[in-house]
């Protein structure tokens, strides 16, 4: 319990970020590790974090053309081997099975046995797939085009996890759809980076870049890929969301044709796109301060905690009725198109505890009630957005009719915060020595402490890109696609003439 001058979490963001950001996991009770190592449990509050996330942006997809289905979680190795660049890609994350059975060794331990005739590698990504499903649906344009989004966990074989950010197993949607033109199929590209950038600022409240990776950063046989990047409070950038426009590769290694309109045989243009579990890791990241974490209330799993104040006995009878009557007329207002989500705490523990509890947990209001405010038909209110002290007596009715609007602005104001910090340590860079001295960490015991995202000319190379890679730890984070205006110039690493305006940062 935080006191005095002291922080709910420890160390703070200054001390620690990186073990910082594991307590505000802890604290706000939204993950833990598993038994089985790189996975982790995410509880239930979390769960109903990932819960609003998911259902947001599936209400999103379906008002674009997309259906939901399903495919299995083991794909043939052969399926993999298929697409030569996709497979090099994942070929070092990927968990294979290759048998189908357990029987009880000469020592009493269970041992593998019936080895399978072909491995199975256990989903990292599902192109290969769901590829070779379209193949047997796709005869026709008149088919075309096939809008499908699977919810789904894959795995990949991570050797250095830390929760929501780095999993051995995660939870994500993967977008899947076949085009009958290579137009269309851009099209759909661009659109779905443009759903996760509103769905990371509008819901997350978590300004993002959006912009194209470099030939490296792209994603395994893909001809383009798109990110949303976001800014971390250390200033590092998070890839929170991709889009890839896989030309007709994918296509062509399942052989997904289809009679055109002319009467040819001709290949399918696909598309991928997906966001995870990480975005939670990034919502962490963006709004969570040293007393824990901080919803955005469009995502909260709940609104409103009310806290009733009982320090004798017979105030129970009086206390508890009245918050139970007001989360009733709390719940019949609406915020963002759901019922406001209330919970009443009636646990019996130290009301100071509780308040922490909540206050860590990220929920964006808090309504205390004591006999005091019984008396004055009253609440006593605390924002998350504020001061864990900074509380004010409102009126019960005033607080029911202004609940949605006082939602709305803390929805808009963490979002601002974030902006302004992002604005704060974002600088346009074209000297080569400043750019260093902007990626060079203040102090050597803190490598994640240094200057934030720099907007810089570039010539394009790959050898600048490993260059600033292995000096300082920096990458191209992406290609804005808004360029802002800013042409020509040379390229802030080699000096010779630039092809883009670029993101560079360090990176999750």
């Amino acid at each position: 319990m935080a006191k005095d001058n002291k922080t709910a979490i420890t160390p703070t963001r200054t001390e620690d970020y990186p073990e910082w950001y594991q307590q505000v996991v802890r604290a706000a009770e939204l993950a833990e590790n598993s038994p089985v190592r790189g996975c982790m449990v995410i509880k239930p509050w979390g769960y109903a974090l990932w819960e609003n996330i998911r259902n947001v942006l599936d209400r999103m997809f379906k008002e674009t053309g997309h259906v939901n289905a399903y495919f299995p979680l083991f794909i043939p190795l052969s399926f993999l081997q298929k697409e030569a660049t996709h497979v090099e890609g994942f070929a070092k994350e990927c968990a294979v099975v290759t048998h189908h059975r357990l029987e009880m060794g000469p020592e009493g331990k269970l041992i593998p046995t019936g080895e399978l005739e072909e491995p199975l590698v256990v989903r990292p990504t599902s192109e290969t797939i769901i590829g070779a499903m379209f193949a047997k649906w796709v005869q026709s344009h008149r088919d075309l085009p096939i809008l499908i989004n699977q919810w789904a966990n894959v795995v990949r074989w991570e050797m250095r996890t830390r929760l929501f950010l780095r999993t051995a197993e995660f939870l994500w949607q993967e977008g899947h759809t076949a085009h009958e033109t290579r137009e269309e199929a851009w099209e759909e590209t661009l659109k779905m980076l443009e759903v996760y950038r509103r769905f990371a600022e509008d819901y997350m409240a978590m300004p993002v870049i959006t912009g194209e990776k470099t030939a490296h950063e792209r994603f395994p046989g893909a001809d383009n890929t798109f990110s949303i990047e976001a800014m971390m409070q250390d200033r590092k950038a998070l890839q929170s969301g991709t889009s890839h426009f896989l030309g007709q590769n994918f296509a062509k290694a399942s052989e997904i044709q289809f009679q055109s309109r002319a009467g040819n045989l001709e290949h399918a243009w696909t598309t991928s796109w997906g966001v995870s579990t990480r975005l939670i890791g990034g919502m962490i990241m963006t709004h969570a301060d040293d007393d824990g974490m901080i919803m955005p209330p469009r995502l909260a799993p709940s609104h409103v905690v009310i806290l009733p104040i009982i320090r004798k006995e017979e105030d129970a009878a009086k206390i508890l009725p009245y918050c139970e009557a007001l989360a009733t007329r709390l719940r019949a207002q609406t915020y963002d198109g759901r019922p406001i989500e209330v919970v009443v705490d009636k646990r019996d523990i130290n009301a100071g505890e509780k308040g922490w509890q909540w206050i860590k947990r990220g929920i964006p209001v808090r309504a205390e009630v004591g006999p005091r405010d019984l008396e004055q038909n009253a609440v006593f209110v605390g924002r998350r957005d504020r001061g864990a002290r900074e509380k004010t007596s409102q009126p019960q009715d005033a607080f029911v009719a202004g609940i949605a609007g006082l939602l709305e602005e803390i929805q808009k104001g963490l979002y601002q915060r974030a902006l302004a910090f992002r604005d704060a340590n974002t600088r346009v860079i074209t000297d080569p020595a400043e750019f260093r001295a902007f990626f060079t960490p203040q102090n050597a015991d803190k490598p994640e402490i240094h200057g934030g995202f720099a907007h810089s000319p570039w010539c394009g190379s790959s050898a600048c890109e490993q260059k600033m890679n292995d000096d300082l730890a920096v990458t191209v984070r992406c290609i804005p696609l808004d360029q802002k205006g800013q042409t020509g110039g040379t390229c802030v690493v080699c000096g010779e003439a630039a092809r883009h305006q670029v993101v560079f940062a360090k990176a999750y």
